[in-house]
């Protein structure tokens, strides 16, 4: 399919860039398969669900991947994009063209790593030098890595250390928030629970990759990045055991879409899962696993465009978002919220 039919026209001060106070105030637009639209807010979800209902959260942890420093009298920006091994990461390098294969980057805070190798999409393996924990270093010398369209407009400061962070996160990992989570709070969750809804988690370290643009004119031509993510099999039991019995089950983010999506058989039954998924998601695809989404609003022409474009249809996601931009819904990672029931 063409890239340019997934286009449309977003205000830039509909781009949120302060999470909604307290979470579960955000709006939400709950877009039915068929019907009227209806504008609520996060905290209605519980009357939104019927007993039974599971959601799938993603318990990923943001770690502080956003890296300055210097090679000589280069300044080098470093975005860590994906684990490799316990001491390298794969990494967006801004400043590049300065960086050779064997260079040493110095980040400040006696944080240093080695540019091993150059990949082909321009990105770096780089190997952090030392016996602590990357994870350490990072906290010493890192900074949240907050999505360009955020960061290109606002310093990032303490605050996003907990604004952009679920509640349920919990497994250090991810690059970039599964943000449809972060509407979450501890009595939305008791409310939900007392409606009778499930909940279970898993995870997918959701990577840097998630931002870059779809620069090919066609879907076909599009090349997906990689993300690493765990489903266990007791939490593959009860998703199947729900969905045998008629329940729904609800994806909490494209992020646990697209790995309960990767785990699925061609008869529906969700599979214990580890390891990489580059699971591209377009107009045309069945779904197997799940029966609706939570999720933000996403950017044009994005790859998560086109995956809520699969579930409700391009036209319908066109009308849905015409509204929200009519009605001055706040959109992206900070923004307000969208349940997608086909």
């Amino acid at each position: 399919m063409r890239v340019d039919l997934f286009d449309f026209d977003l205000p830039q001060d509909l781009i949120a860039l302060r999470p909604a106070v307290p979470r579960d105030s955000a709006r939400m637009l709950v877009v039915p398969g068929e019907g009227a639209f209806a504008d609520r807010v996060v905290r209605d979800l519980p009357d939104l669900l019927e007993p039974g209902d599971v959601l799938v959260f993603n318990d990923t942890r943001v770690i502080p991947a956003q890296l300055e420093g210097r090679r000589g009298e280069a300044r080098i920006g470093a975005t860590l994009h994906k684990r490799m091994d316990l001491r390298r990461w794969q990494a967006f390098v801004r400043n590049a063209k300065r960086l050779r294969e064997g260079d040493r980057v110095e980040f400040g805070a006696g944080v240093t790593a080695i540019a091993e190798a150059r990949h082909d999409d321009g990105s770096f393996t780089l190997a952090f030098e030392g016996d602590e924990a990357v994870e350490v270093l990072l906290e010493r010398a890192g900074r949240m890595p907050l999505p360009p369209y955020i960061a290109q407009r606002r310093e990032t400061d303490e605050r996003d250390r907990t604004d952009y962070q679920t509640m349920f996160a919990a497994r250090d990992g991810a690059v970039a928030a599964p943000t449809a989570a972060l509407h979450f709070t501890p009595d939305l969750l008791a409310r939900l629970e007392q409606r009778g809804v499930a909940t279970e988690t898993l995870t997918l370290h959701v990577g840097a990759g998630t931002f870059l643009p779809v620069k090919a004119e066609d879907t076909d031509e599009h090349r997906m990045h990689a993300e690493w993510g765990r489903i266990d099999a007791a939490t593959a039991d009860r998703l199947n055991a729900a969905r045998q019995s008629s329940r729904r089950v609800i994806a909490v983010g494209t992020t646990s879409l697209r790995l309960l999506e990767s785990a699925v058989g061609e008869d529906g039954t969700i599979h214990a899962f580890e390891g990489d998924t580059a699971i591209f998601i377009t107009p045309g695809y069945a779904f197997r696993a799940i029966d609706g989404l939570m999720t933000n609003f996403h950017l044009p022409k994005s790859t998560l465009f086109m995956l809520v474009s699969a579930l409700m249809g391009r036209e319908r996601m066109q009308a849905a978002y015409a509204h929200a931009i009519a009605e001055k819904y706040r959109f992206y990672s900070y923004g307000d919220s969208s349940l997608l029931l086909p």
